[in-house]
C-alpha cells in the first residue's frame, strides 16, 4: 500500500518539476526536445528524429531514454523504429514519410505508471516545384494604341507546399521587374510592353524544397499580336441577285500592323458557316463582294483580321450582320401530282391536282400565280385549257382520257421552267416490286424494286391512317434511278400507308401499297370481349379489333385467356384478323373467368375481365324432357276425359245429385178416400216379396251419449253433416223446403239445450228409400207431423171442391197413434225389430215416424234407382234427440175422428224414382 502511494507522489512530482514556474515568473526549462525542430520533409523520403531529455530531469524524476514513447498524432509509433542512443537520447526512423503525419511527440512514461509528453514538432511533407512548361504570350489590343501582354504556362505538379511563381523577361541589357501571379499559379499579364524588340521570357518556381525555371521564350511582341475585329461592318445589296457586298473599318493603322480578313456567311435559320477563300481577301481593304449567293435569300455575315503574313492570332469574328440578295425568276418548276375521284361519273373524272411550293432557294423571290394548262392527248383538235391559281391546288372536271397538264410558277421577274404531269386514261404500266419499309433512326426508309422499263420518276404517297378522319395524302418525287428514299416528319407508334407508282414517258404503273410504322409500342388498351352466346359446354366469344390510334403496332396476335374460380388458367391464341372464338369442353352450370390479350411486337395489354356461367342443361335437353312430360300428362287428361265420359252419370250423381221439383210432386194428388191409388192389388204388389228385409228402430237418449262408442256415434255425425248439407237444396211446398225445416235449424252446439225445443217437429216424414252409405235401400212410410201447408199449385182442383168434408176423409184415410208410448223414454236408444213377412193384398203398410226435437231432419238417402225395390233394409240408422225414441207404428183398422187426428201432411206412397218428402 505505501509502495503504490510512493509512485503517485513521485509522478505529481515529476508533473511539477516540468510544468512549475520559475522565480522570475517563466516557464522552467523543458525535460528535453527534439531536433529537428519543425522540419520540411521531400514527400517519400527517410526521416529521423531524436529526443534528448535535460540532465537535470534525470535524478529528480528517475527519467531515461528507454521509457520515451513517439507517437503521430497520437498513434504510437512502433518499437521497432526506435533507437535508445545512450541514457538521454532515443531516436524514431521513417522509412516513408508519406505516411508521416503531424504533430510528432516524445512522450515519457514515469514510473512506468503515469505517460507525459516531453515534446512535439510539426512536419511537413511536400514536393520540389518541377520546371514550368508550355510558356506562351499573346499581345492583345486594347484600343487602338493600347497593348498588354498575357503569358501562360503549366505549373506541374501539385507541391503541397506554398510554392511562389514569377513571370521574369528582360532586354538583352535591360531586366524588367518581375511578374507576381495573383490568385492563381499559371498566369501573368505585363503591361509595358515594346514592338520590334526581342525580349527574352521565362518563368520561376520556388518553395521550401528546392527551385525551378521555365525554358526562356524569345519574341518580340508585334509577332504575337491578337488585334480588335473589324468595327462598322455593313452589307448591302448588288446589281446582280447573287452578290452582296460587305464594308468595314480597321483598328490598326497600316502604319503598325497589314492585316489580312476572313469573311464568313450562313443563310439565316441555318447553322453551317461557308468562309469566302483566304486568297481572295488576303491584302489590304475595307470592303469585299461576296458573289455566288441566292436569290432573294437573306445571309448572315462575320469578318475577322490577323497580321498578314500569318504570324500572331486572329481577332475575334465581328458582330453578325444581315443582308438580303434580289428576286430572280424561279430555277426550279413545282412538283405536281393528281388524286382521281371516279365516283361520281363512269364517264368522268374529278381530277384534284395538287403540287408543293417551291423552296424559298427555287422560287427566288415570291411566287405572284400558278398557270394550270391541260391538254387532251386523246382529241387533238381540243383547245389548251389555262387556268390562273395562287393556291397550291386546283380541281377538274374532265371527261375520261388522257392528258397532259403543265404547271408554271410565276414571281415578280419571271417564269418557272413547266412541271409536265402525264394523266393516262388506265395505269397499264408495270409496278414496282418488293415495296417494304425499314425505320432508321427518326426516319422510315421505303425501299422497291425497278420495273424492268425505264422509269422518269416515282411518286411516294403517304399518309396517317385514321379510324376517325380521312388519310389527308403526303407525296413526294424521286427521281427514276432511285430505288428507296427517306421519309421525314413521320411518328412513331402511328400507322402509315405508303403507295409508290411508277411514272413513264409515256404513261403510269400502277401503286403498290403497304403499311409501316417509324416505331412500335405495346396497345394503349386491350380488347373488351363479350359473350355472344352460351351453351352448356361452350361459349362463343366476340370482340371488336382495336382502333389504329390503340395498337401502336402491328397486332401479331390475340390471347384468350379463361378460368373458373378455382381452376388453372387457360390460354388460347386467335388469329389477329378475327372477331369471334368459340371456348369448348367447358363445365356446365360452371363460372368463368375471361380476358384478352392483344400483342404487338413489342409488348401485349390485358383488356377486363369477363365472367359468364355456362347452362345447366345443353341445347335440346329441356325440349327432350318437357316434350314426353307434356304428352304424357295430354294422354292422362284425355283417358280421363274419356272415363269421365264414360262414367258421366255416376259422376253426375254423386257432384250434381237429382233434386226433386215440388211443383210436380204427387202429394197433391193425395186423397184419403182414395186409396186405390197405390194399387195394393197381389198382382202388382206395392212392395214385393223380399223388399223388407230387416227394418230396425232405433232410440237414442240425448243424455246418453257417454253409453256408445265412437264408433257406434259416427253414422250420427256424418248424419249431422248432411244436414247442414241438404238445408241448402229447397224446393218450396207452400213456401218453404221439402228438405228442411221451416224454422230455424238448431246447430250442433244445440244439442245440449233443455226440452223446451222439442215442441219443434220436422216438416215431413223421412221416407229411407236408398240406403245410407253402402246400406241396401228399402221402400218405407214415415209419418211426418209437419203443419207447412200444401202449396196451392199443389192441391188438385177436386180436393177444392171437395171442401171441409173431403178433408176430413184424407185425414181417415191414415190413423196416427200419436200419444203411444211417447212417454216411454227409457227405451234402449238400438232396438232390433221384427222381420217384416211378405204383405198381403189388404194389409196395411206400416210406416216409421221419426221425430227430431229442436231441429229438422235430414234425408237418409236420395236418388232413386231401377233396381232399388229389390233391394234390402239393413240397419237403418235414425237420429234421435231430446229423448223421442224412433220406432215403427202400424196403421189401425178403425180410423180416428177428424178431432183426433193430428194436424199433418199425409205421408205418400214412395214408388221407384218417385219424390220424398222431408
Amino acid at each position: 500500500m505505501f509502495s503504490r502511494w510512493n509512485w503517485v507522489a513521485c509522478g505529481f512530482c515529476l508533473v511539477l518539476n516540468i510544468c512549475s514556474p520559475d522565480a522570475s515568473g517563466g516557464l522552467v526549462q523543458s525535460c528535453g526536445h527534439i531536433i529537428p525542430e519543425s522540419p520540411v520533409l521531400a514527400l517519400g523520403s527517410n526521416f529521423t528524429a531524436l529526443c534528448i531529455l535535460n540532465e537535470s530531469c534525470l535524478d529528480f524524476g528517475n527519467i531515461y531514454a528507454n521509457q520515451i514513447i513517439w507517437k503521430i498524432k497520437n498513434r504510437v509509433v512502433p518499437k521497432e523504429q526506435y533507437h535508445e542512443i545512450n541514457r538521454t537520447v532515443s531516436s524514431v526512423t521513417f522509412n516513408d514519410t508519406s505516411s508521416l503525419a503531424t504533430p510528432l511527440t516524445c512522450n515519457i512514461l514515469a514510473d512506468g505508471q503515469i505517460e507525459q509528453n516531453i515534446y512535439g514538432i510539426t512536419v511537413t511533407v511536400g514536393l520540389a516545384p518541377e520546371k514550368p512548361k508550355n510558356l506562351s504570350c499573346i499581345v492583345h489590343q486594347m484600343s487602338r494604341f493600347t497593348y498588354v501582354m498575357n503569358c501562360t504556362w503549366n505549373p506541374g505538379r501539385h507541391t503541397f507546399l506554398d510554392t511562389q511563381f514569377r513571370l521574369r523577361y528582360s532586354w538583352p541589357e535591360e531586366l524588367f521587374p518581375d511578374c507576381i501571379p495573383k490568385g492563381v499559379n499559371n498566369s501573368c499579364t505585363v503591361t509595358d510592353i515594346q514592338f520590334f524588340v526581342n525580349t527574352v521570357i521565362w518563368v520561376e518556381a520556388e518553395n521550401a524544397l528546392g527551385k525551378a525555371e521555365s525554358d526562356p521564350l524569345v519574341v518580340d511582341p508585334i509577332d504575337i499580336v491578337k488585334p480588335l475585329s473589324p468595327r462598322n461592318v455593313s452589307v448591302s445589296s448588288g446589281i446582280l441577285p447573287t452578290v452582296l457586298k460587305l464594308s468595314w473599318e480597321n483598328w490598326i493603322s497600316d502604319a503598325v500592323m497589314t492585316l489580312k480578313f476572313n469573311i464568313r456567311y450562313r443563310i439565316i435559320g441555318d447553322t453551317n458557316w461557308m468562309e469566302v477563300p483566304s486568297e481572295d481577301t488576303a491584302s489590304r481593304r475595307t470592303s469585299f463582294s461576296v458573289q455566288g449567293l441566292r436569290p432573294y435569300t437573306e445571309y448572315v455575315f462575320s469578318i475577322r483580321c490577323m497580321k498578314e503574313d500569318g504570324v500572331g492570332y486572329w481577332s475575334d469574328w465581328s458582330e453578325e450582320k444581315t443582308g438580303i440578295t434580289t428576286e430572280d425568276q424561279p430555277s426550279e418548276g413545282p412538283s405536281i401530282w393528281r388524286i382521281i375521284d371516279e365516283s361520281h361519273s363512269p364517264a368522268s373524272w374529278t381530277v384534284h391536282l395538287m403540287w408543293k411550293a417551291l423552296k424559298p432557294f427555287e422560287a427566288n423571290g415570291v411566287i405572284l400565280q400558278y398557270e394550270v394548262t391541260v391538254r387532251d392527248k386523246s382529241s387533238l383538235s381540243c383547245p389548251l385549257k389555262k387556268y390562273n391559281v395562287t393556291s397550291t391546288n386546283y380541281t377538274l372536271q374532265l371527261p375520261k382520257g388522257t392528258y397532259e397538264v403543265t404547271l408554271i410558277a410565276r414571281n415578280g421577274v419571271g417564269a418557272s421552267p413547266p412541271s409536265v404531269l402525264l394523266i393516262p386514261e388506265s395505269n397499264s404500266k408495270a409496278p414496282v416490286k418488293n415495296l417494304r419499309t425499314l425505320p432508321k433512326h427518326d426516319k422510315l426508309w421505303v425501299g422497291w424494286t425497278a420495273p424492268n422499263s425505264y422509269v422518269l420518276k416515282y411518286v411516294i404517297e403517304w399518309c396517317l391512317v385514321s379510324s376517325s378522319s380521312d388519310c389527308i395524302i403526303e407525296w413526294q418525287i424521286a427521281l427514276g434511278d432511285v430505288e428507296g428514299i427517306d421519309l421525314k416528319g413521320i411518328k412513331p407508334f402511328k400507322c402509315y400507308l405508303i403507295t409508290v407508282y411508277p411514272l413513264y414517258a409515256d404513261g403510269q404503273g400502277s401503286g403498290q401499297s403497304v403499311k409501316a410504322y417509324l416505331k412500335q409500342d405495346r396497345p394503349s388498351k386491350g380488347p373488351t370481349v363479350q359473350t355472344k352466346k352460351v351453351g352448356k359446354a361452350e361459349a362463343v366469344l366476340t370482340w371488336n379489333h382495336l382502333t389504329v390510334e390503340e395498337q401502336n403496332g402491328f397486332i401479331r396476335n390475340y390471347t384468350i385467356l379463361y378460368k373458373t374460380i378455382d381452376g388453372n388458367e387457360t390460354v388460347v391464341t386467335v388469329d389477329p384478323s378475327k372477331t369471334e372464338y368459340t371456348l369448348s369442353s367447358l363445365t356446365s352450370d360452371t363460372l368463368y373467368t375471361v380476358r384478352m390479350m392483344a400483342s404487338t411486337d413489342n409488348g401485349s395489354r390485358t383488356g377486363p375481365d369477363f365472367t359468364f356461367t355456362t347452362q345447366k342443361f345443353g341445347k335440346g335437353e329441356i325440349e327432350a324432357i318437357v316434350v314426353p312430360v307434356c304428352l304424357a300428362f295430354l294422354l292422362i287428361v284425355l283417358l280421363g276425359v274419356l272415363f269421365c265420359f264414360n262414367k258421366r252419370d255416376l259422376i253426375k250423381k254423386h257432384i250434381w245429385p237429382i233434386v226433386p221439383d215440388p211443383s210436380k210432386s204427387n202429394i197433391a194428388q193425395w186423397s184419403p178416400q182414395v186409396p186405390a191409388k197405390h194399387n195394393f192389388n197381389s198382382k202388382d204388389q206395392m212392395y214385393p216379396e223380399g223388399s223388407f228385409t230387416d227394418v230396425s228402430v232405433v232410440e237414442i237418449e240425448a243424455d246418453n251419449k257417454k253409453s256408445f262408442s265412437e264408433q257406434d256415434l259416427k253414422p250420427f255425425d256424418l248424419l249431422k253433416k248432411e244436414k247442414s248439407t241438404s238445408e241448402g237444396h229447397s224446393s218450396g211446398i207452400g213456401g218453404s223446403s221439402c228438405m228442411s225445416s221451416p224454422r230455424q235449424s238448431v246447430s250442433d252446439s244445440d244439442e245440449g239445450e233443455t226440452t223446451q225445443n222439442t215442441s219443434s217437429t220436422v216438416q215431413y216424414s223421412t221416407v229411407v228409400l236408398n240406403g245410407y252409405r253402402d246400406q241396401t235401400p228399402v221402400q218405407v212410410f214415415s209419418r211426418s207431423e209437419s203443419t207447412q201447408p200444401l202449396l196451392d199449385s199443389e192441391e188438385r182442383s177436386e180436393d177444392h171442391a171437395g171442401g171441409a168434408d173431403s178433408t176430413v176423409q184424407r185425414q181417415q184415410y191414415f190413423r196416427q197413434n200419436g200419444g203411444q208410448d211417447e212417454t216411454n223414454t227409457d227405451r234402449p236408444c238400438f232396438e232390433r225389430t221384427k222381420q217384416i213377412t211378405h204383405a198381403n193384398e189388404g194389409d196395411l203398410v206400416g210406416f216409421v215416424q221419426l221425430q227430431v226435437s229442436g231441429q229438422s231432419s235430414q234425408p237418409l238417402g236420395l236418388g232413386m234407382e231401377k233396381n232399388t225395390q229389390e233391394a234390402a233394409l239393413s240397419n237403418v240408422l235414425q237420429t234421435c234427440t231430446e229423448g223421442q225414441a224412433v220406432r215403427p207404428e202400424t196403421v189401425e183398422e178403425n180410423p180416428l175422428s177428424v178431432d183426433d187426428m193430428p194436424k199433418s201432411y199425409l205421408p205418400q206412397t214412395v214408388r221407384q224414382g218417385g219424390y220424398m218428402p222431408q
